[in-house]
């Protein structure tokens, strides 16, 4: 906590120089400065004040030491006894909101979200399955009070997703979210099963933060742009005109082809919403593989071929690997219900990244 205490120390004293800052007229008559500065005495002002709780907590129970040692006085000493029976378990609850505050921020936490849901392993059995994955988190999203689109679907006869991709757009949906990256294993008897037989079926998520332009400059020249007519449902319109988008990022090799909008520009447009986050994640995780190989987190890799998560339905469970939670609640989390997962694992990344602190 030393290393922590001298960088506080120097928060301290920007975070005062900020408040004189915000209070001289020429700042606040510079808007764009004035909203800099405020946005990063913002991010500050929590960590602050709980340090100067901190620092007074020490002082207090320093004084109430002295008492215990130097006083004569029967009362007094008892008094200094009950203060230091009150403060001890203070400091160690601000000093453990202390690490947390100051833990290093994700910087795509804030960012909204495009998920793909594919159905893996299980046939058609997978493809519901996807299906099921997009119901329950379309209706979490409701619940947090977020807008949802489907932007990319590529559905199957009986029902289900091959693949689907979905716009997350709110607060916070990243930071919340993330941990959902990576296979998700469904046990339960099929629809088509005639003898009552439990299957196992896998889909896998992928969770991307949404990129603009300014998060993710990708060179016109590295992307290969095709079109085609459009092919499925859709109306008389569908198969008169190449509105049919293919997009493909030389670099990388990543592909990605639109024909959900109705006009070519339309695609295009998403088309390149969706490949911008792909290559923005594909470099990420070449980033965090590094940085995986050398530390690795009880959350796991995130890697899209990993299983996380169990859900079984004879027995109305969900168990997530990661960390080894259970709960007999699957027809409720199927339901959207899923904040008791989600807070256990942002619970755990907090308690791995303290760990490292300590370290």
């Amino acid at each position: 906590m030393d290393k922590i205490f001298t960088q506080l120390d120097g928060l301290i004293g920007r975070y005062e120089e900020l408040e004189e800052l915000l209070s001289d007229p020429e700042v606040i008559n510079d808007t764009k400065r004035y909203l800099e500065l405020s946005k990063e005495e913002g991010g500050m002002r929590d960590v602050v004040a709980a340090y100067k709780k901190y620092k007074q907590v020490k002082q207090d129970i320093s004084e109430s030491e002295e008492v215990l040692r130097e006083s004569k006085d029967d009362d007094l000493t008892e008094l200094a006894k009950e203060d230091l029976n009150n403060l001890n378990p203070q400091l160690d609850q601000l000093e453990t909101e202390i690490k947390k505050l100051m833990l290093p921020k994700d910087p795509n936490d804030d960012k909204n979200i495009i998920m793909e849901i594919r159905g893996a392993a299980g046939g058609d059995e997978a493809s519901l399955f996807a299906g099921d994955l997009l119901s329950m988190y379309m209706k979490y999203a409701e619940r947090q009070g977020w807008t949802t689109e489907i932007i990319d679907e590529n559905p199957t006869e009986v029902g289900g997703y091959k693949e689907v991709s979905v716009l997350i757009q709110g607060q916070s949906v990243y930071s919340k979210l993330k941990y959902e990256n990576g296979a998700h294993r469904v046990q339960r008897v099929p629809v088509t099963e005639s003898a009552g037989r439990v299957h196992t079926s896998t889909a896998t998520v992928g969770v991307m933060p949404e990129y603009d332009e300014v998060d993710l400059e990708i060179d016109p020249k590295d992307i290969r742009t095709d079109v085609y007519r459009s092919s499925g449902a859709g109306g008389q319109h569908i198969n008169k005109t190449s509105s049919a988008v293919r997009m493909t990022h030389l670099p990388t090799g990543i592909v990605v082809t639109m024909q959900d909008q109705r006009s070519q520009q339309q695609n295009r447009v998403k088309a390149m919403q969706i490949l911008r986050s792909r290559v923005y994640d594909y470099y990420e995780s070449q980033n965090e593989s590094e940085y995986a190989a050398k530390r690795k987190t009880a959350i796991g890799s995130g890697d899209r071929s990993e299983r996380i998560r169990t859900y079984n339905y004879p027995q109305n469970r969900v168990t997530d690997h990661r960390i080894g939670l259970t709960l007999n609640k699957l027809d409720r989390i199927m339901n959207g219900e899923l904040d008791e997962i989600i807070d256990a694992l942002i619970v755990q990344d907090q308690t791995n990244k303290m760990e490292q602190i300590d370290e």
